[in-house]
């Protein structure tokens, strides 16, 4: 198995537990490591260039966190993702991103328009780079977030989005999803712009839930050609 993982940054203002649970956290989102896959202590503690303690301290809050399941007399492993786990944390986010959206509306600042202006003049089609084009995408929403001016809301929407980020890159990169989700931003961001709760709300929920019918569509292609492929290398 290919490992990715690489020695971990000291910082004077954060403890190394933390340092270690925040980059397994980021290995788990970024698909570094993937779902099923066992989190040995030992070999983890080498690659990051620490002690089995802070690793160790990591996979427990990792557990707490739904990022990892614990199986009696196996070990650690990373926990897999469901259909109805995905269509659960969808549903709640839709509910809390119209939420953010009509809160964005109504209190969104000169700056932050000026913000979201220059945002909504991005065009699909200068970007090809998959990190830049889910980058850009995270930026429209935490900017919306931002201005909703409510910290409960955006650590929640924060966590929701972080469940689902290992399938962010598959999602967007699906045929046409690029430039509709263009499109669906800029219609969030006029609506926001023009102080209009109700359509930043109804159009912010529809943006999610037409995400997660897309999320489900990429990755049963992805699933459907790997299927393929295997059958092909069995012939």
């Amino acid at each position: 198995m290919e490992r990715k993982l690489v020695p971990v940054k000291l910082d004077s203002y954060k403890p190394l537990r933390e340092i270690v649970f925040e980059s397994l956290r980021e290995a788990i989102i970024n698909g570094v490591l993937e779902p099923g896959e066992r989190l040995m202590e030992i070999q983890l503690a080498d690659e990051m260039g620490v002690s089995r303690t802070p690793v160790r301290e990591a996979i427990r809050k990792l557990e707490l966190e739904g990022f990892v399941v614990m199986i009696p007399r196996k070990g650690a492993y990373v926990a897999g993702v469901s259909d109805k786990d995905v269509t659960d944390v969808f549903e709640i986010r839709s509910a809390l991103e119209g939420l953010a959206a009509g809160l964005a509306a109504e209190r969104i600042t000169d700056e932050e328009i000026e913000q979201m202006e220059r945002m909504i003049l991005y065009r699909s089609g200068e970007a090809v780079d998959i990190e830049k084009i889910v980058e850009a995408d995270t930026d429209f929403h935490a900017l919306v977030y931002q201005a909703s001016r409510n910290d409960r809301l955006i650590a929640n929407l924060a966590n929701l989005r972080e469940q689902i980020q290992r399938f962010r890159a598959t999602s967007l990169s699906y045929p046409g999803r690029l430039k509709d989700a263009v499109e669906e931003h800029q219609a969030i961001a006029e609506a926001i712009i023009g102080h209009n709760v109700e359509e930043a709300q109804s159009l912010a929920m529809a943006h999610i839930m037409t995400a997660e019918n897309v999320m489900f569509e990429a990755l049963r292609s992805v699933k459907e050609q790997k299927d393929k492929g295997q059958k092909k290398e069995k012939e």
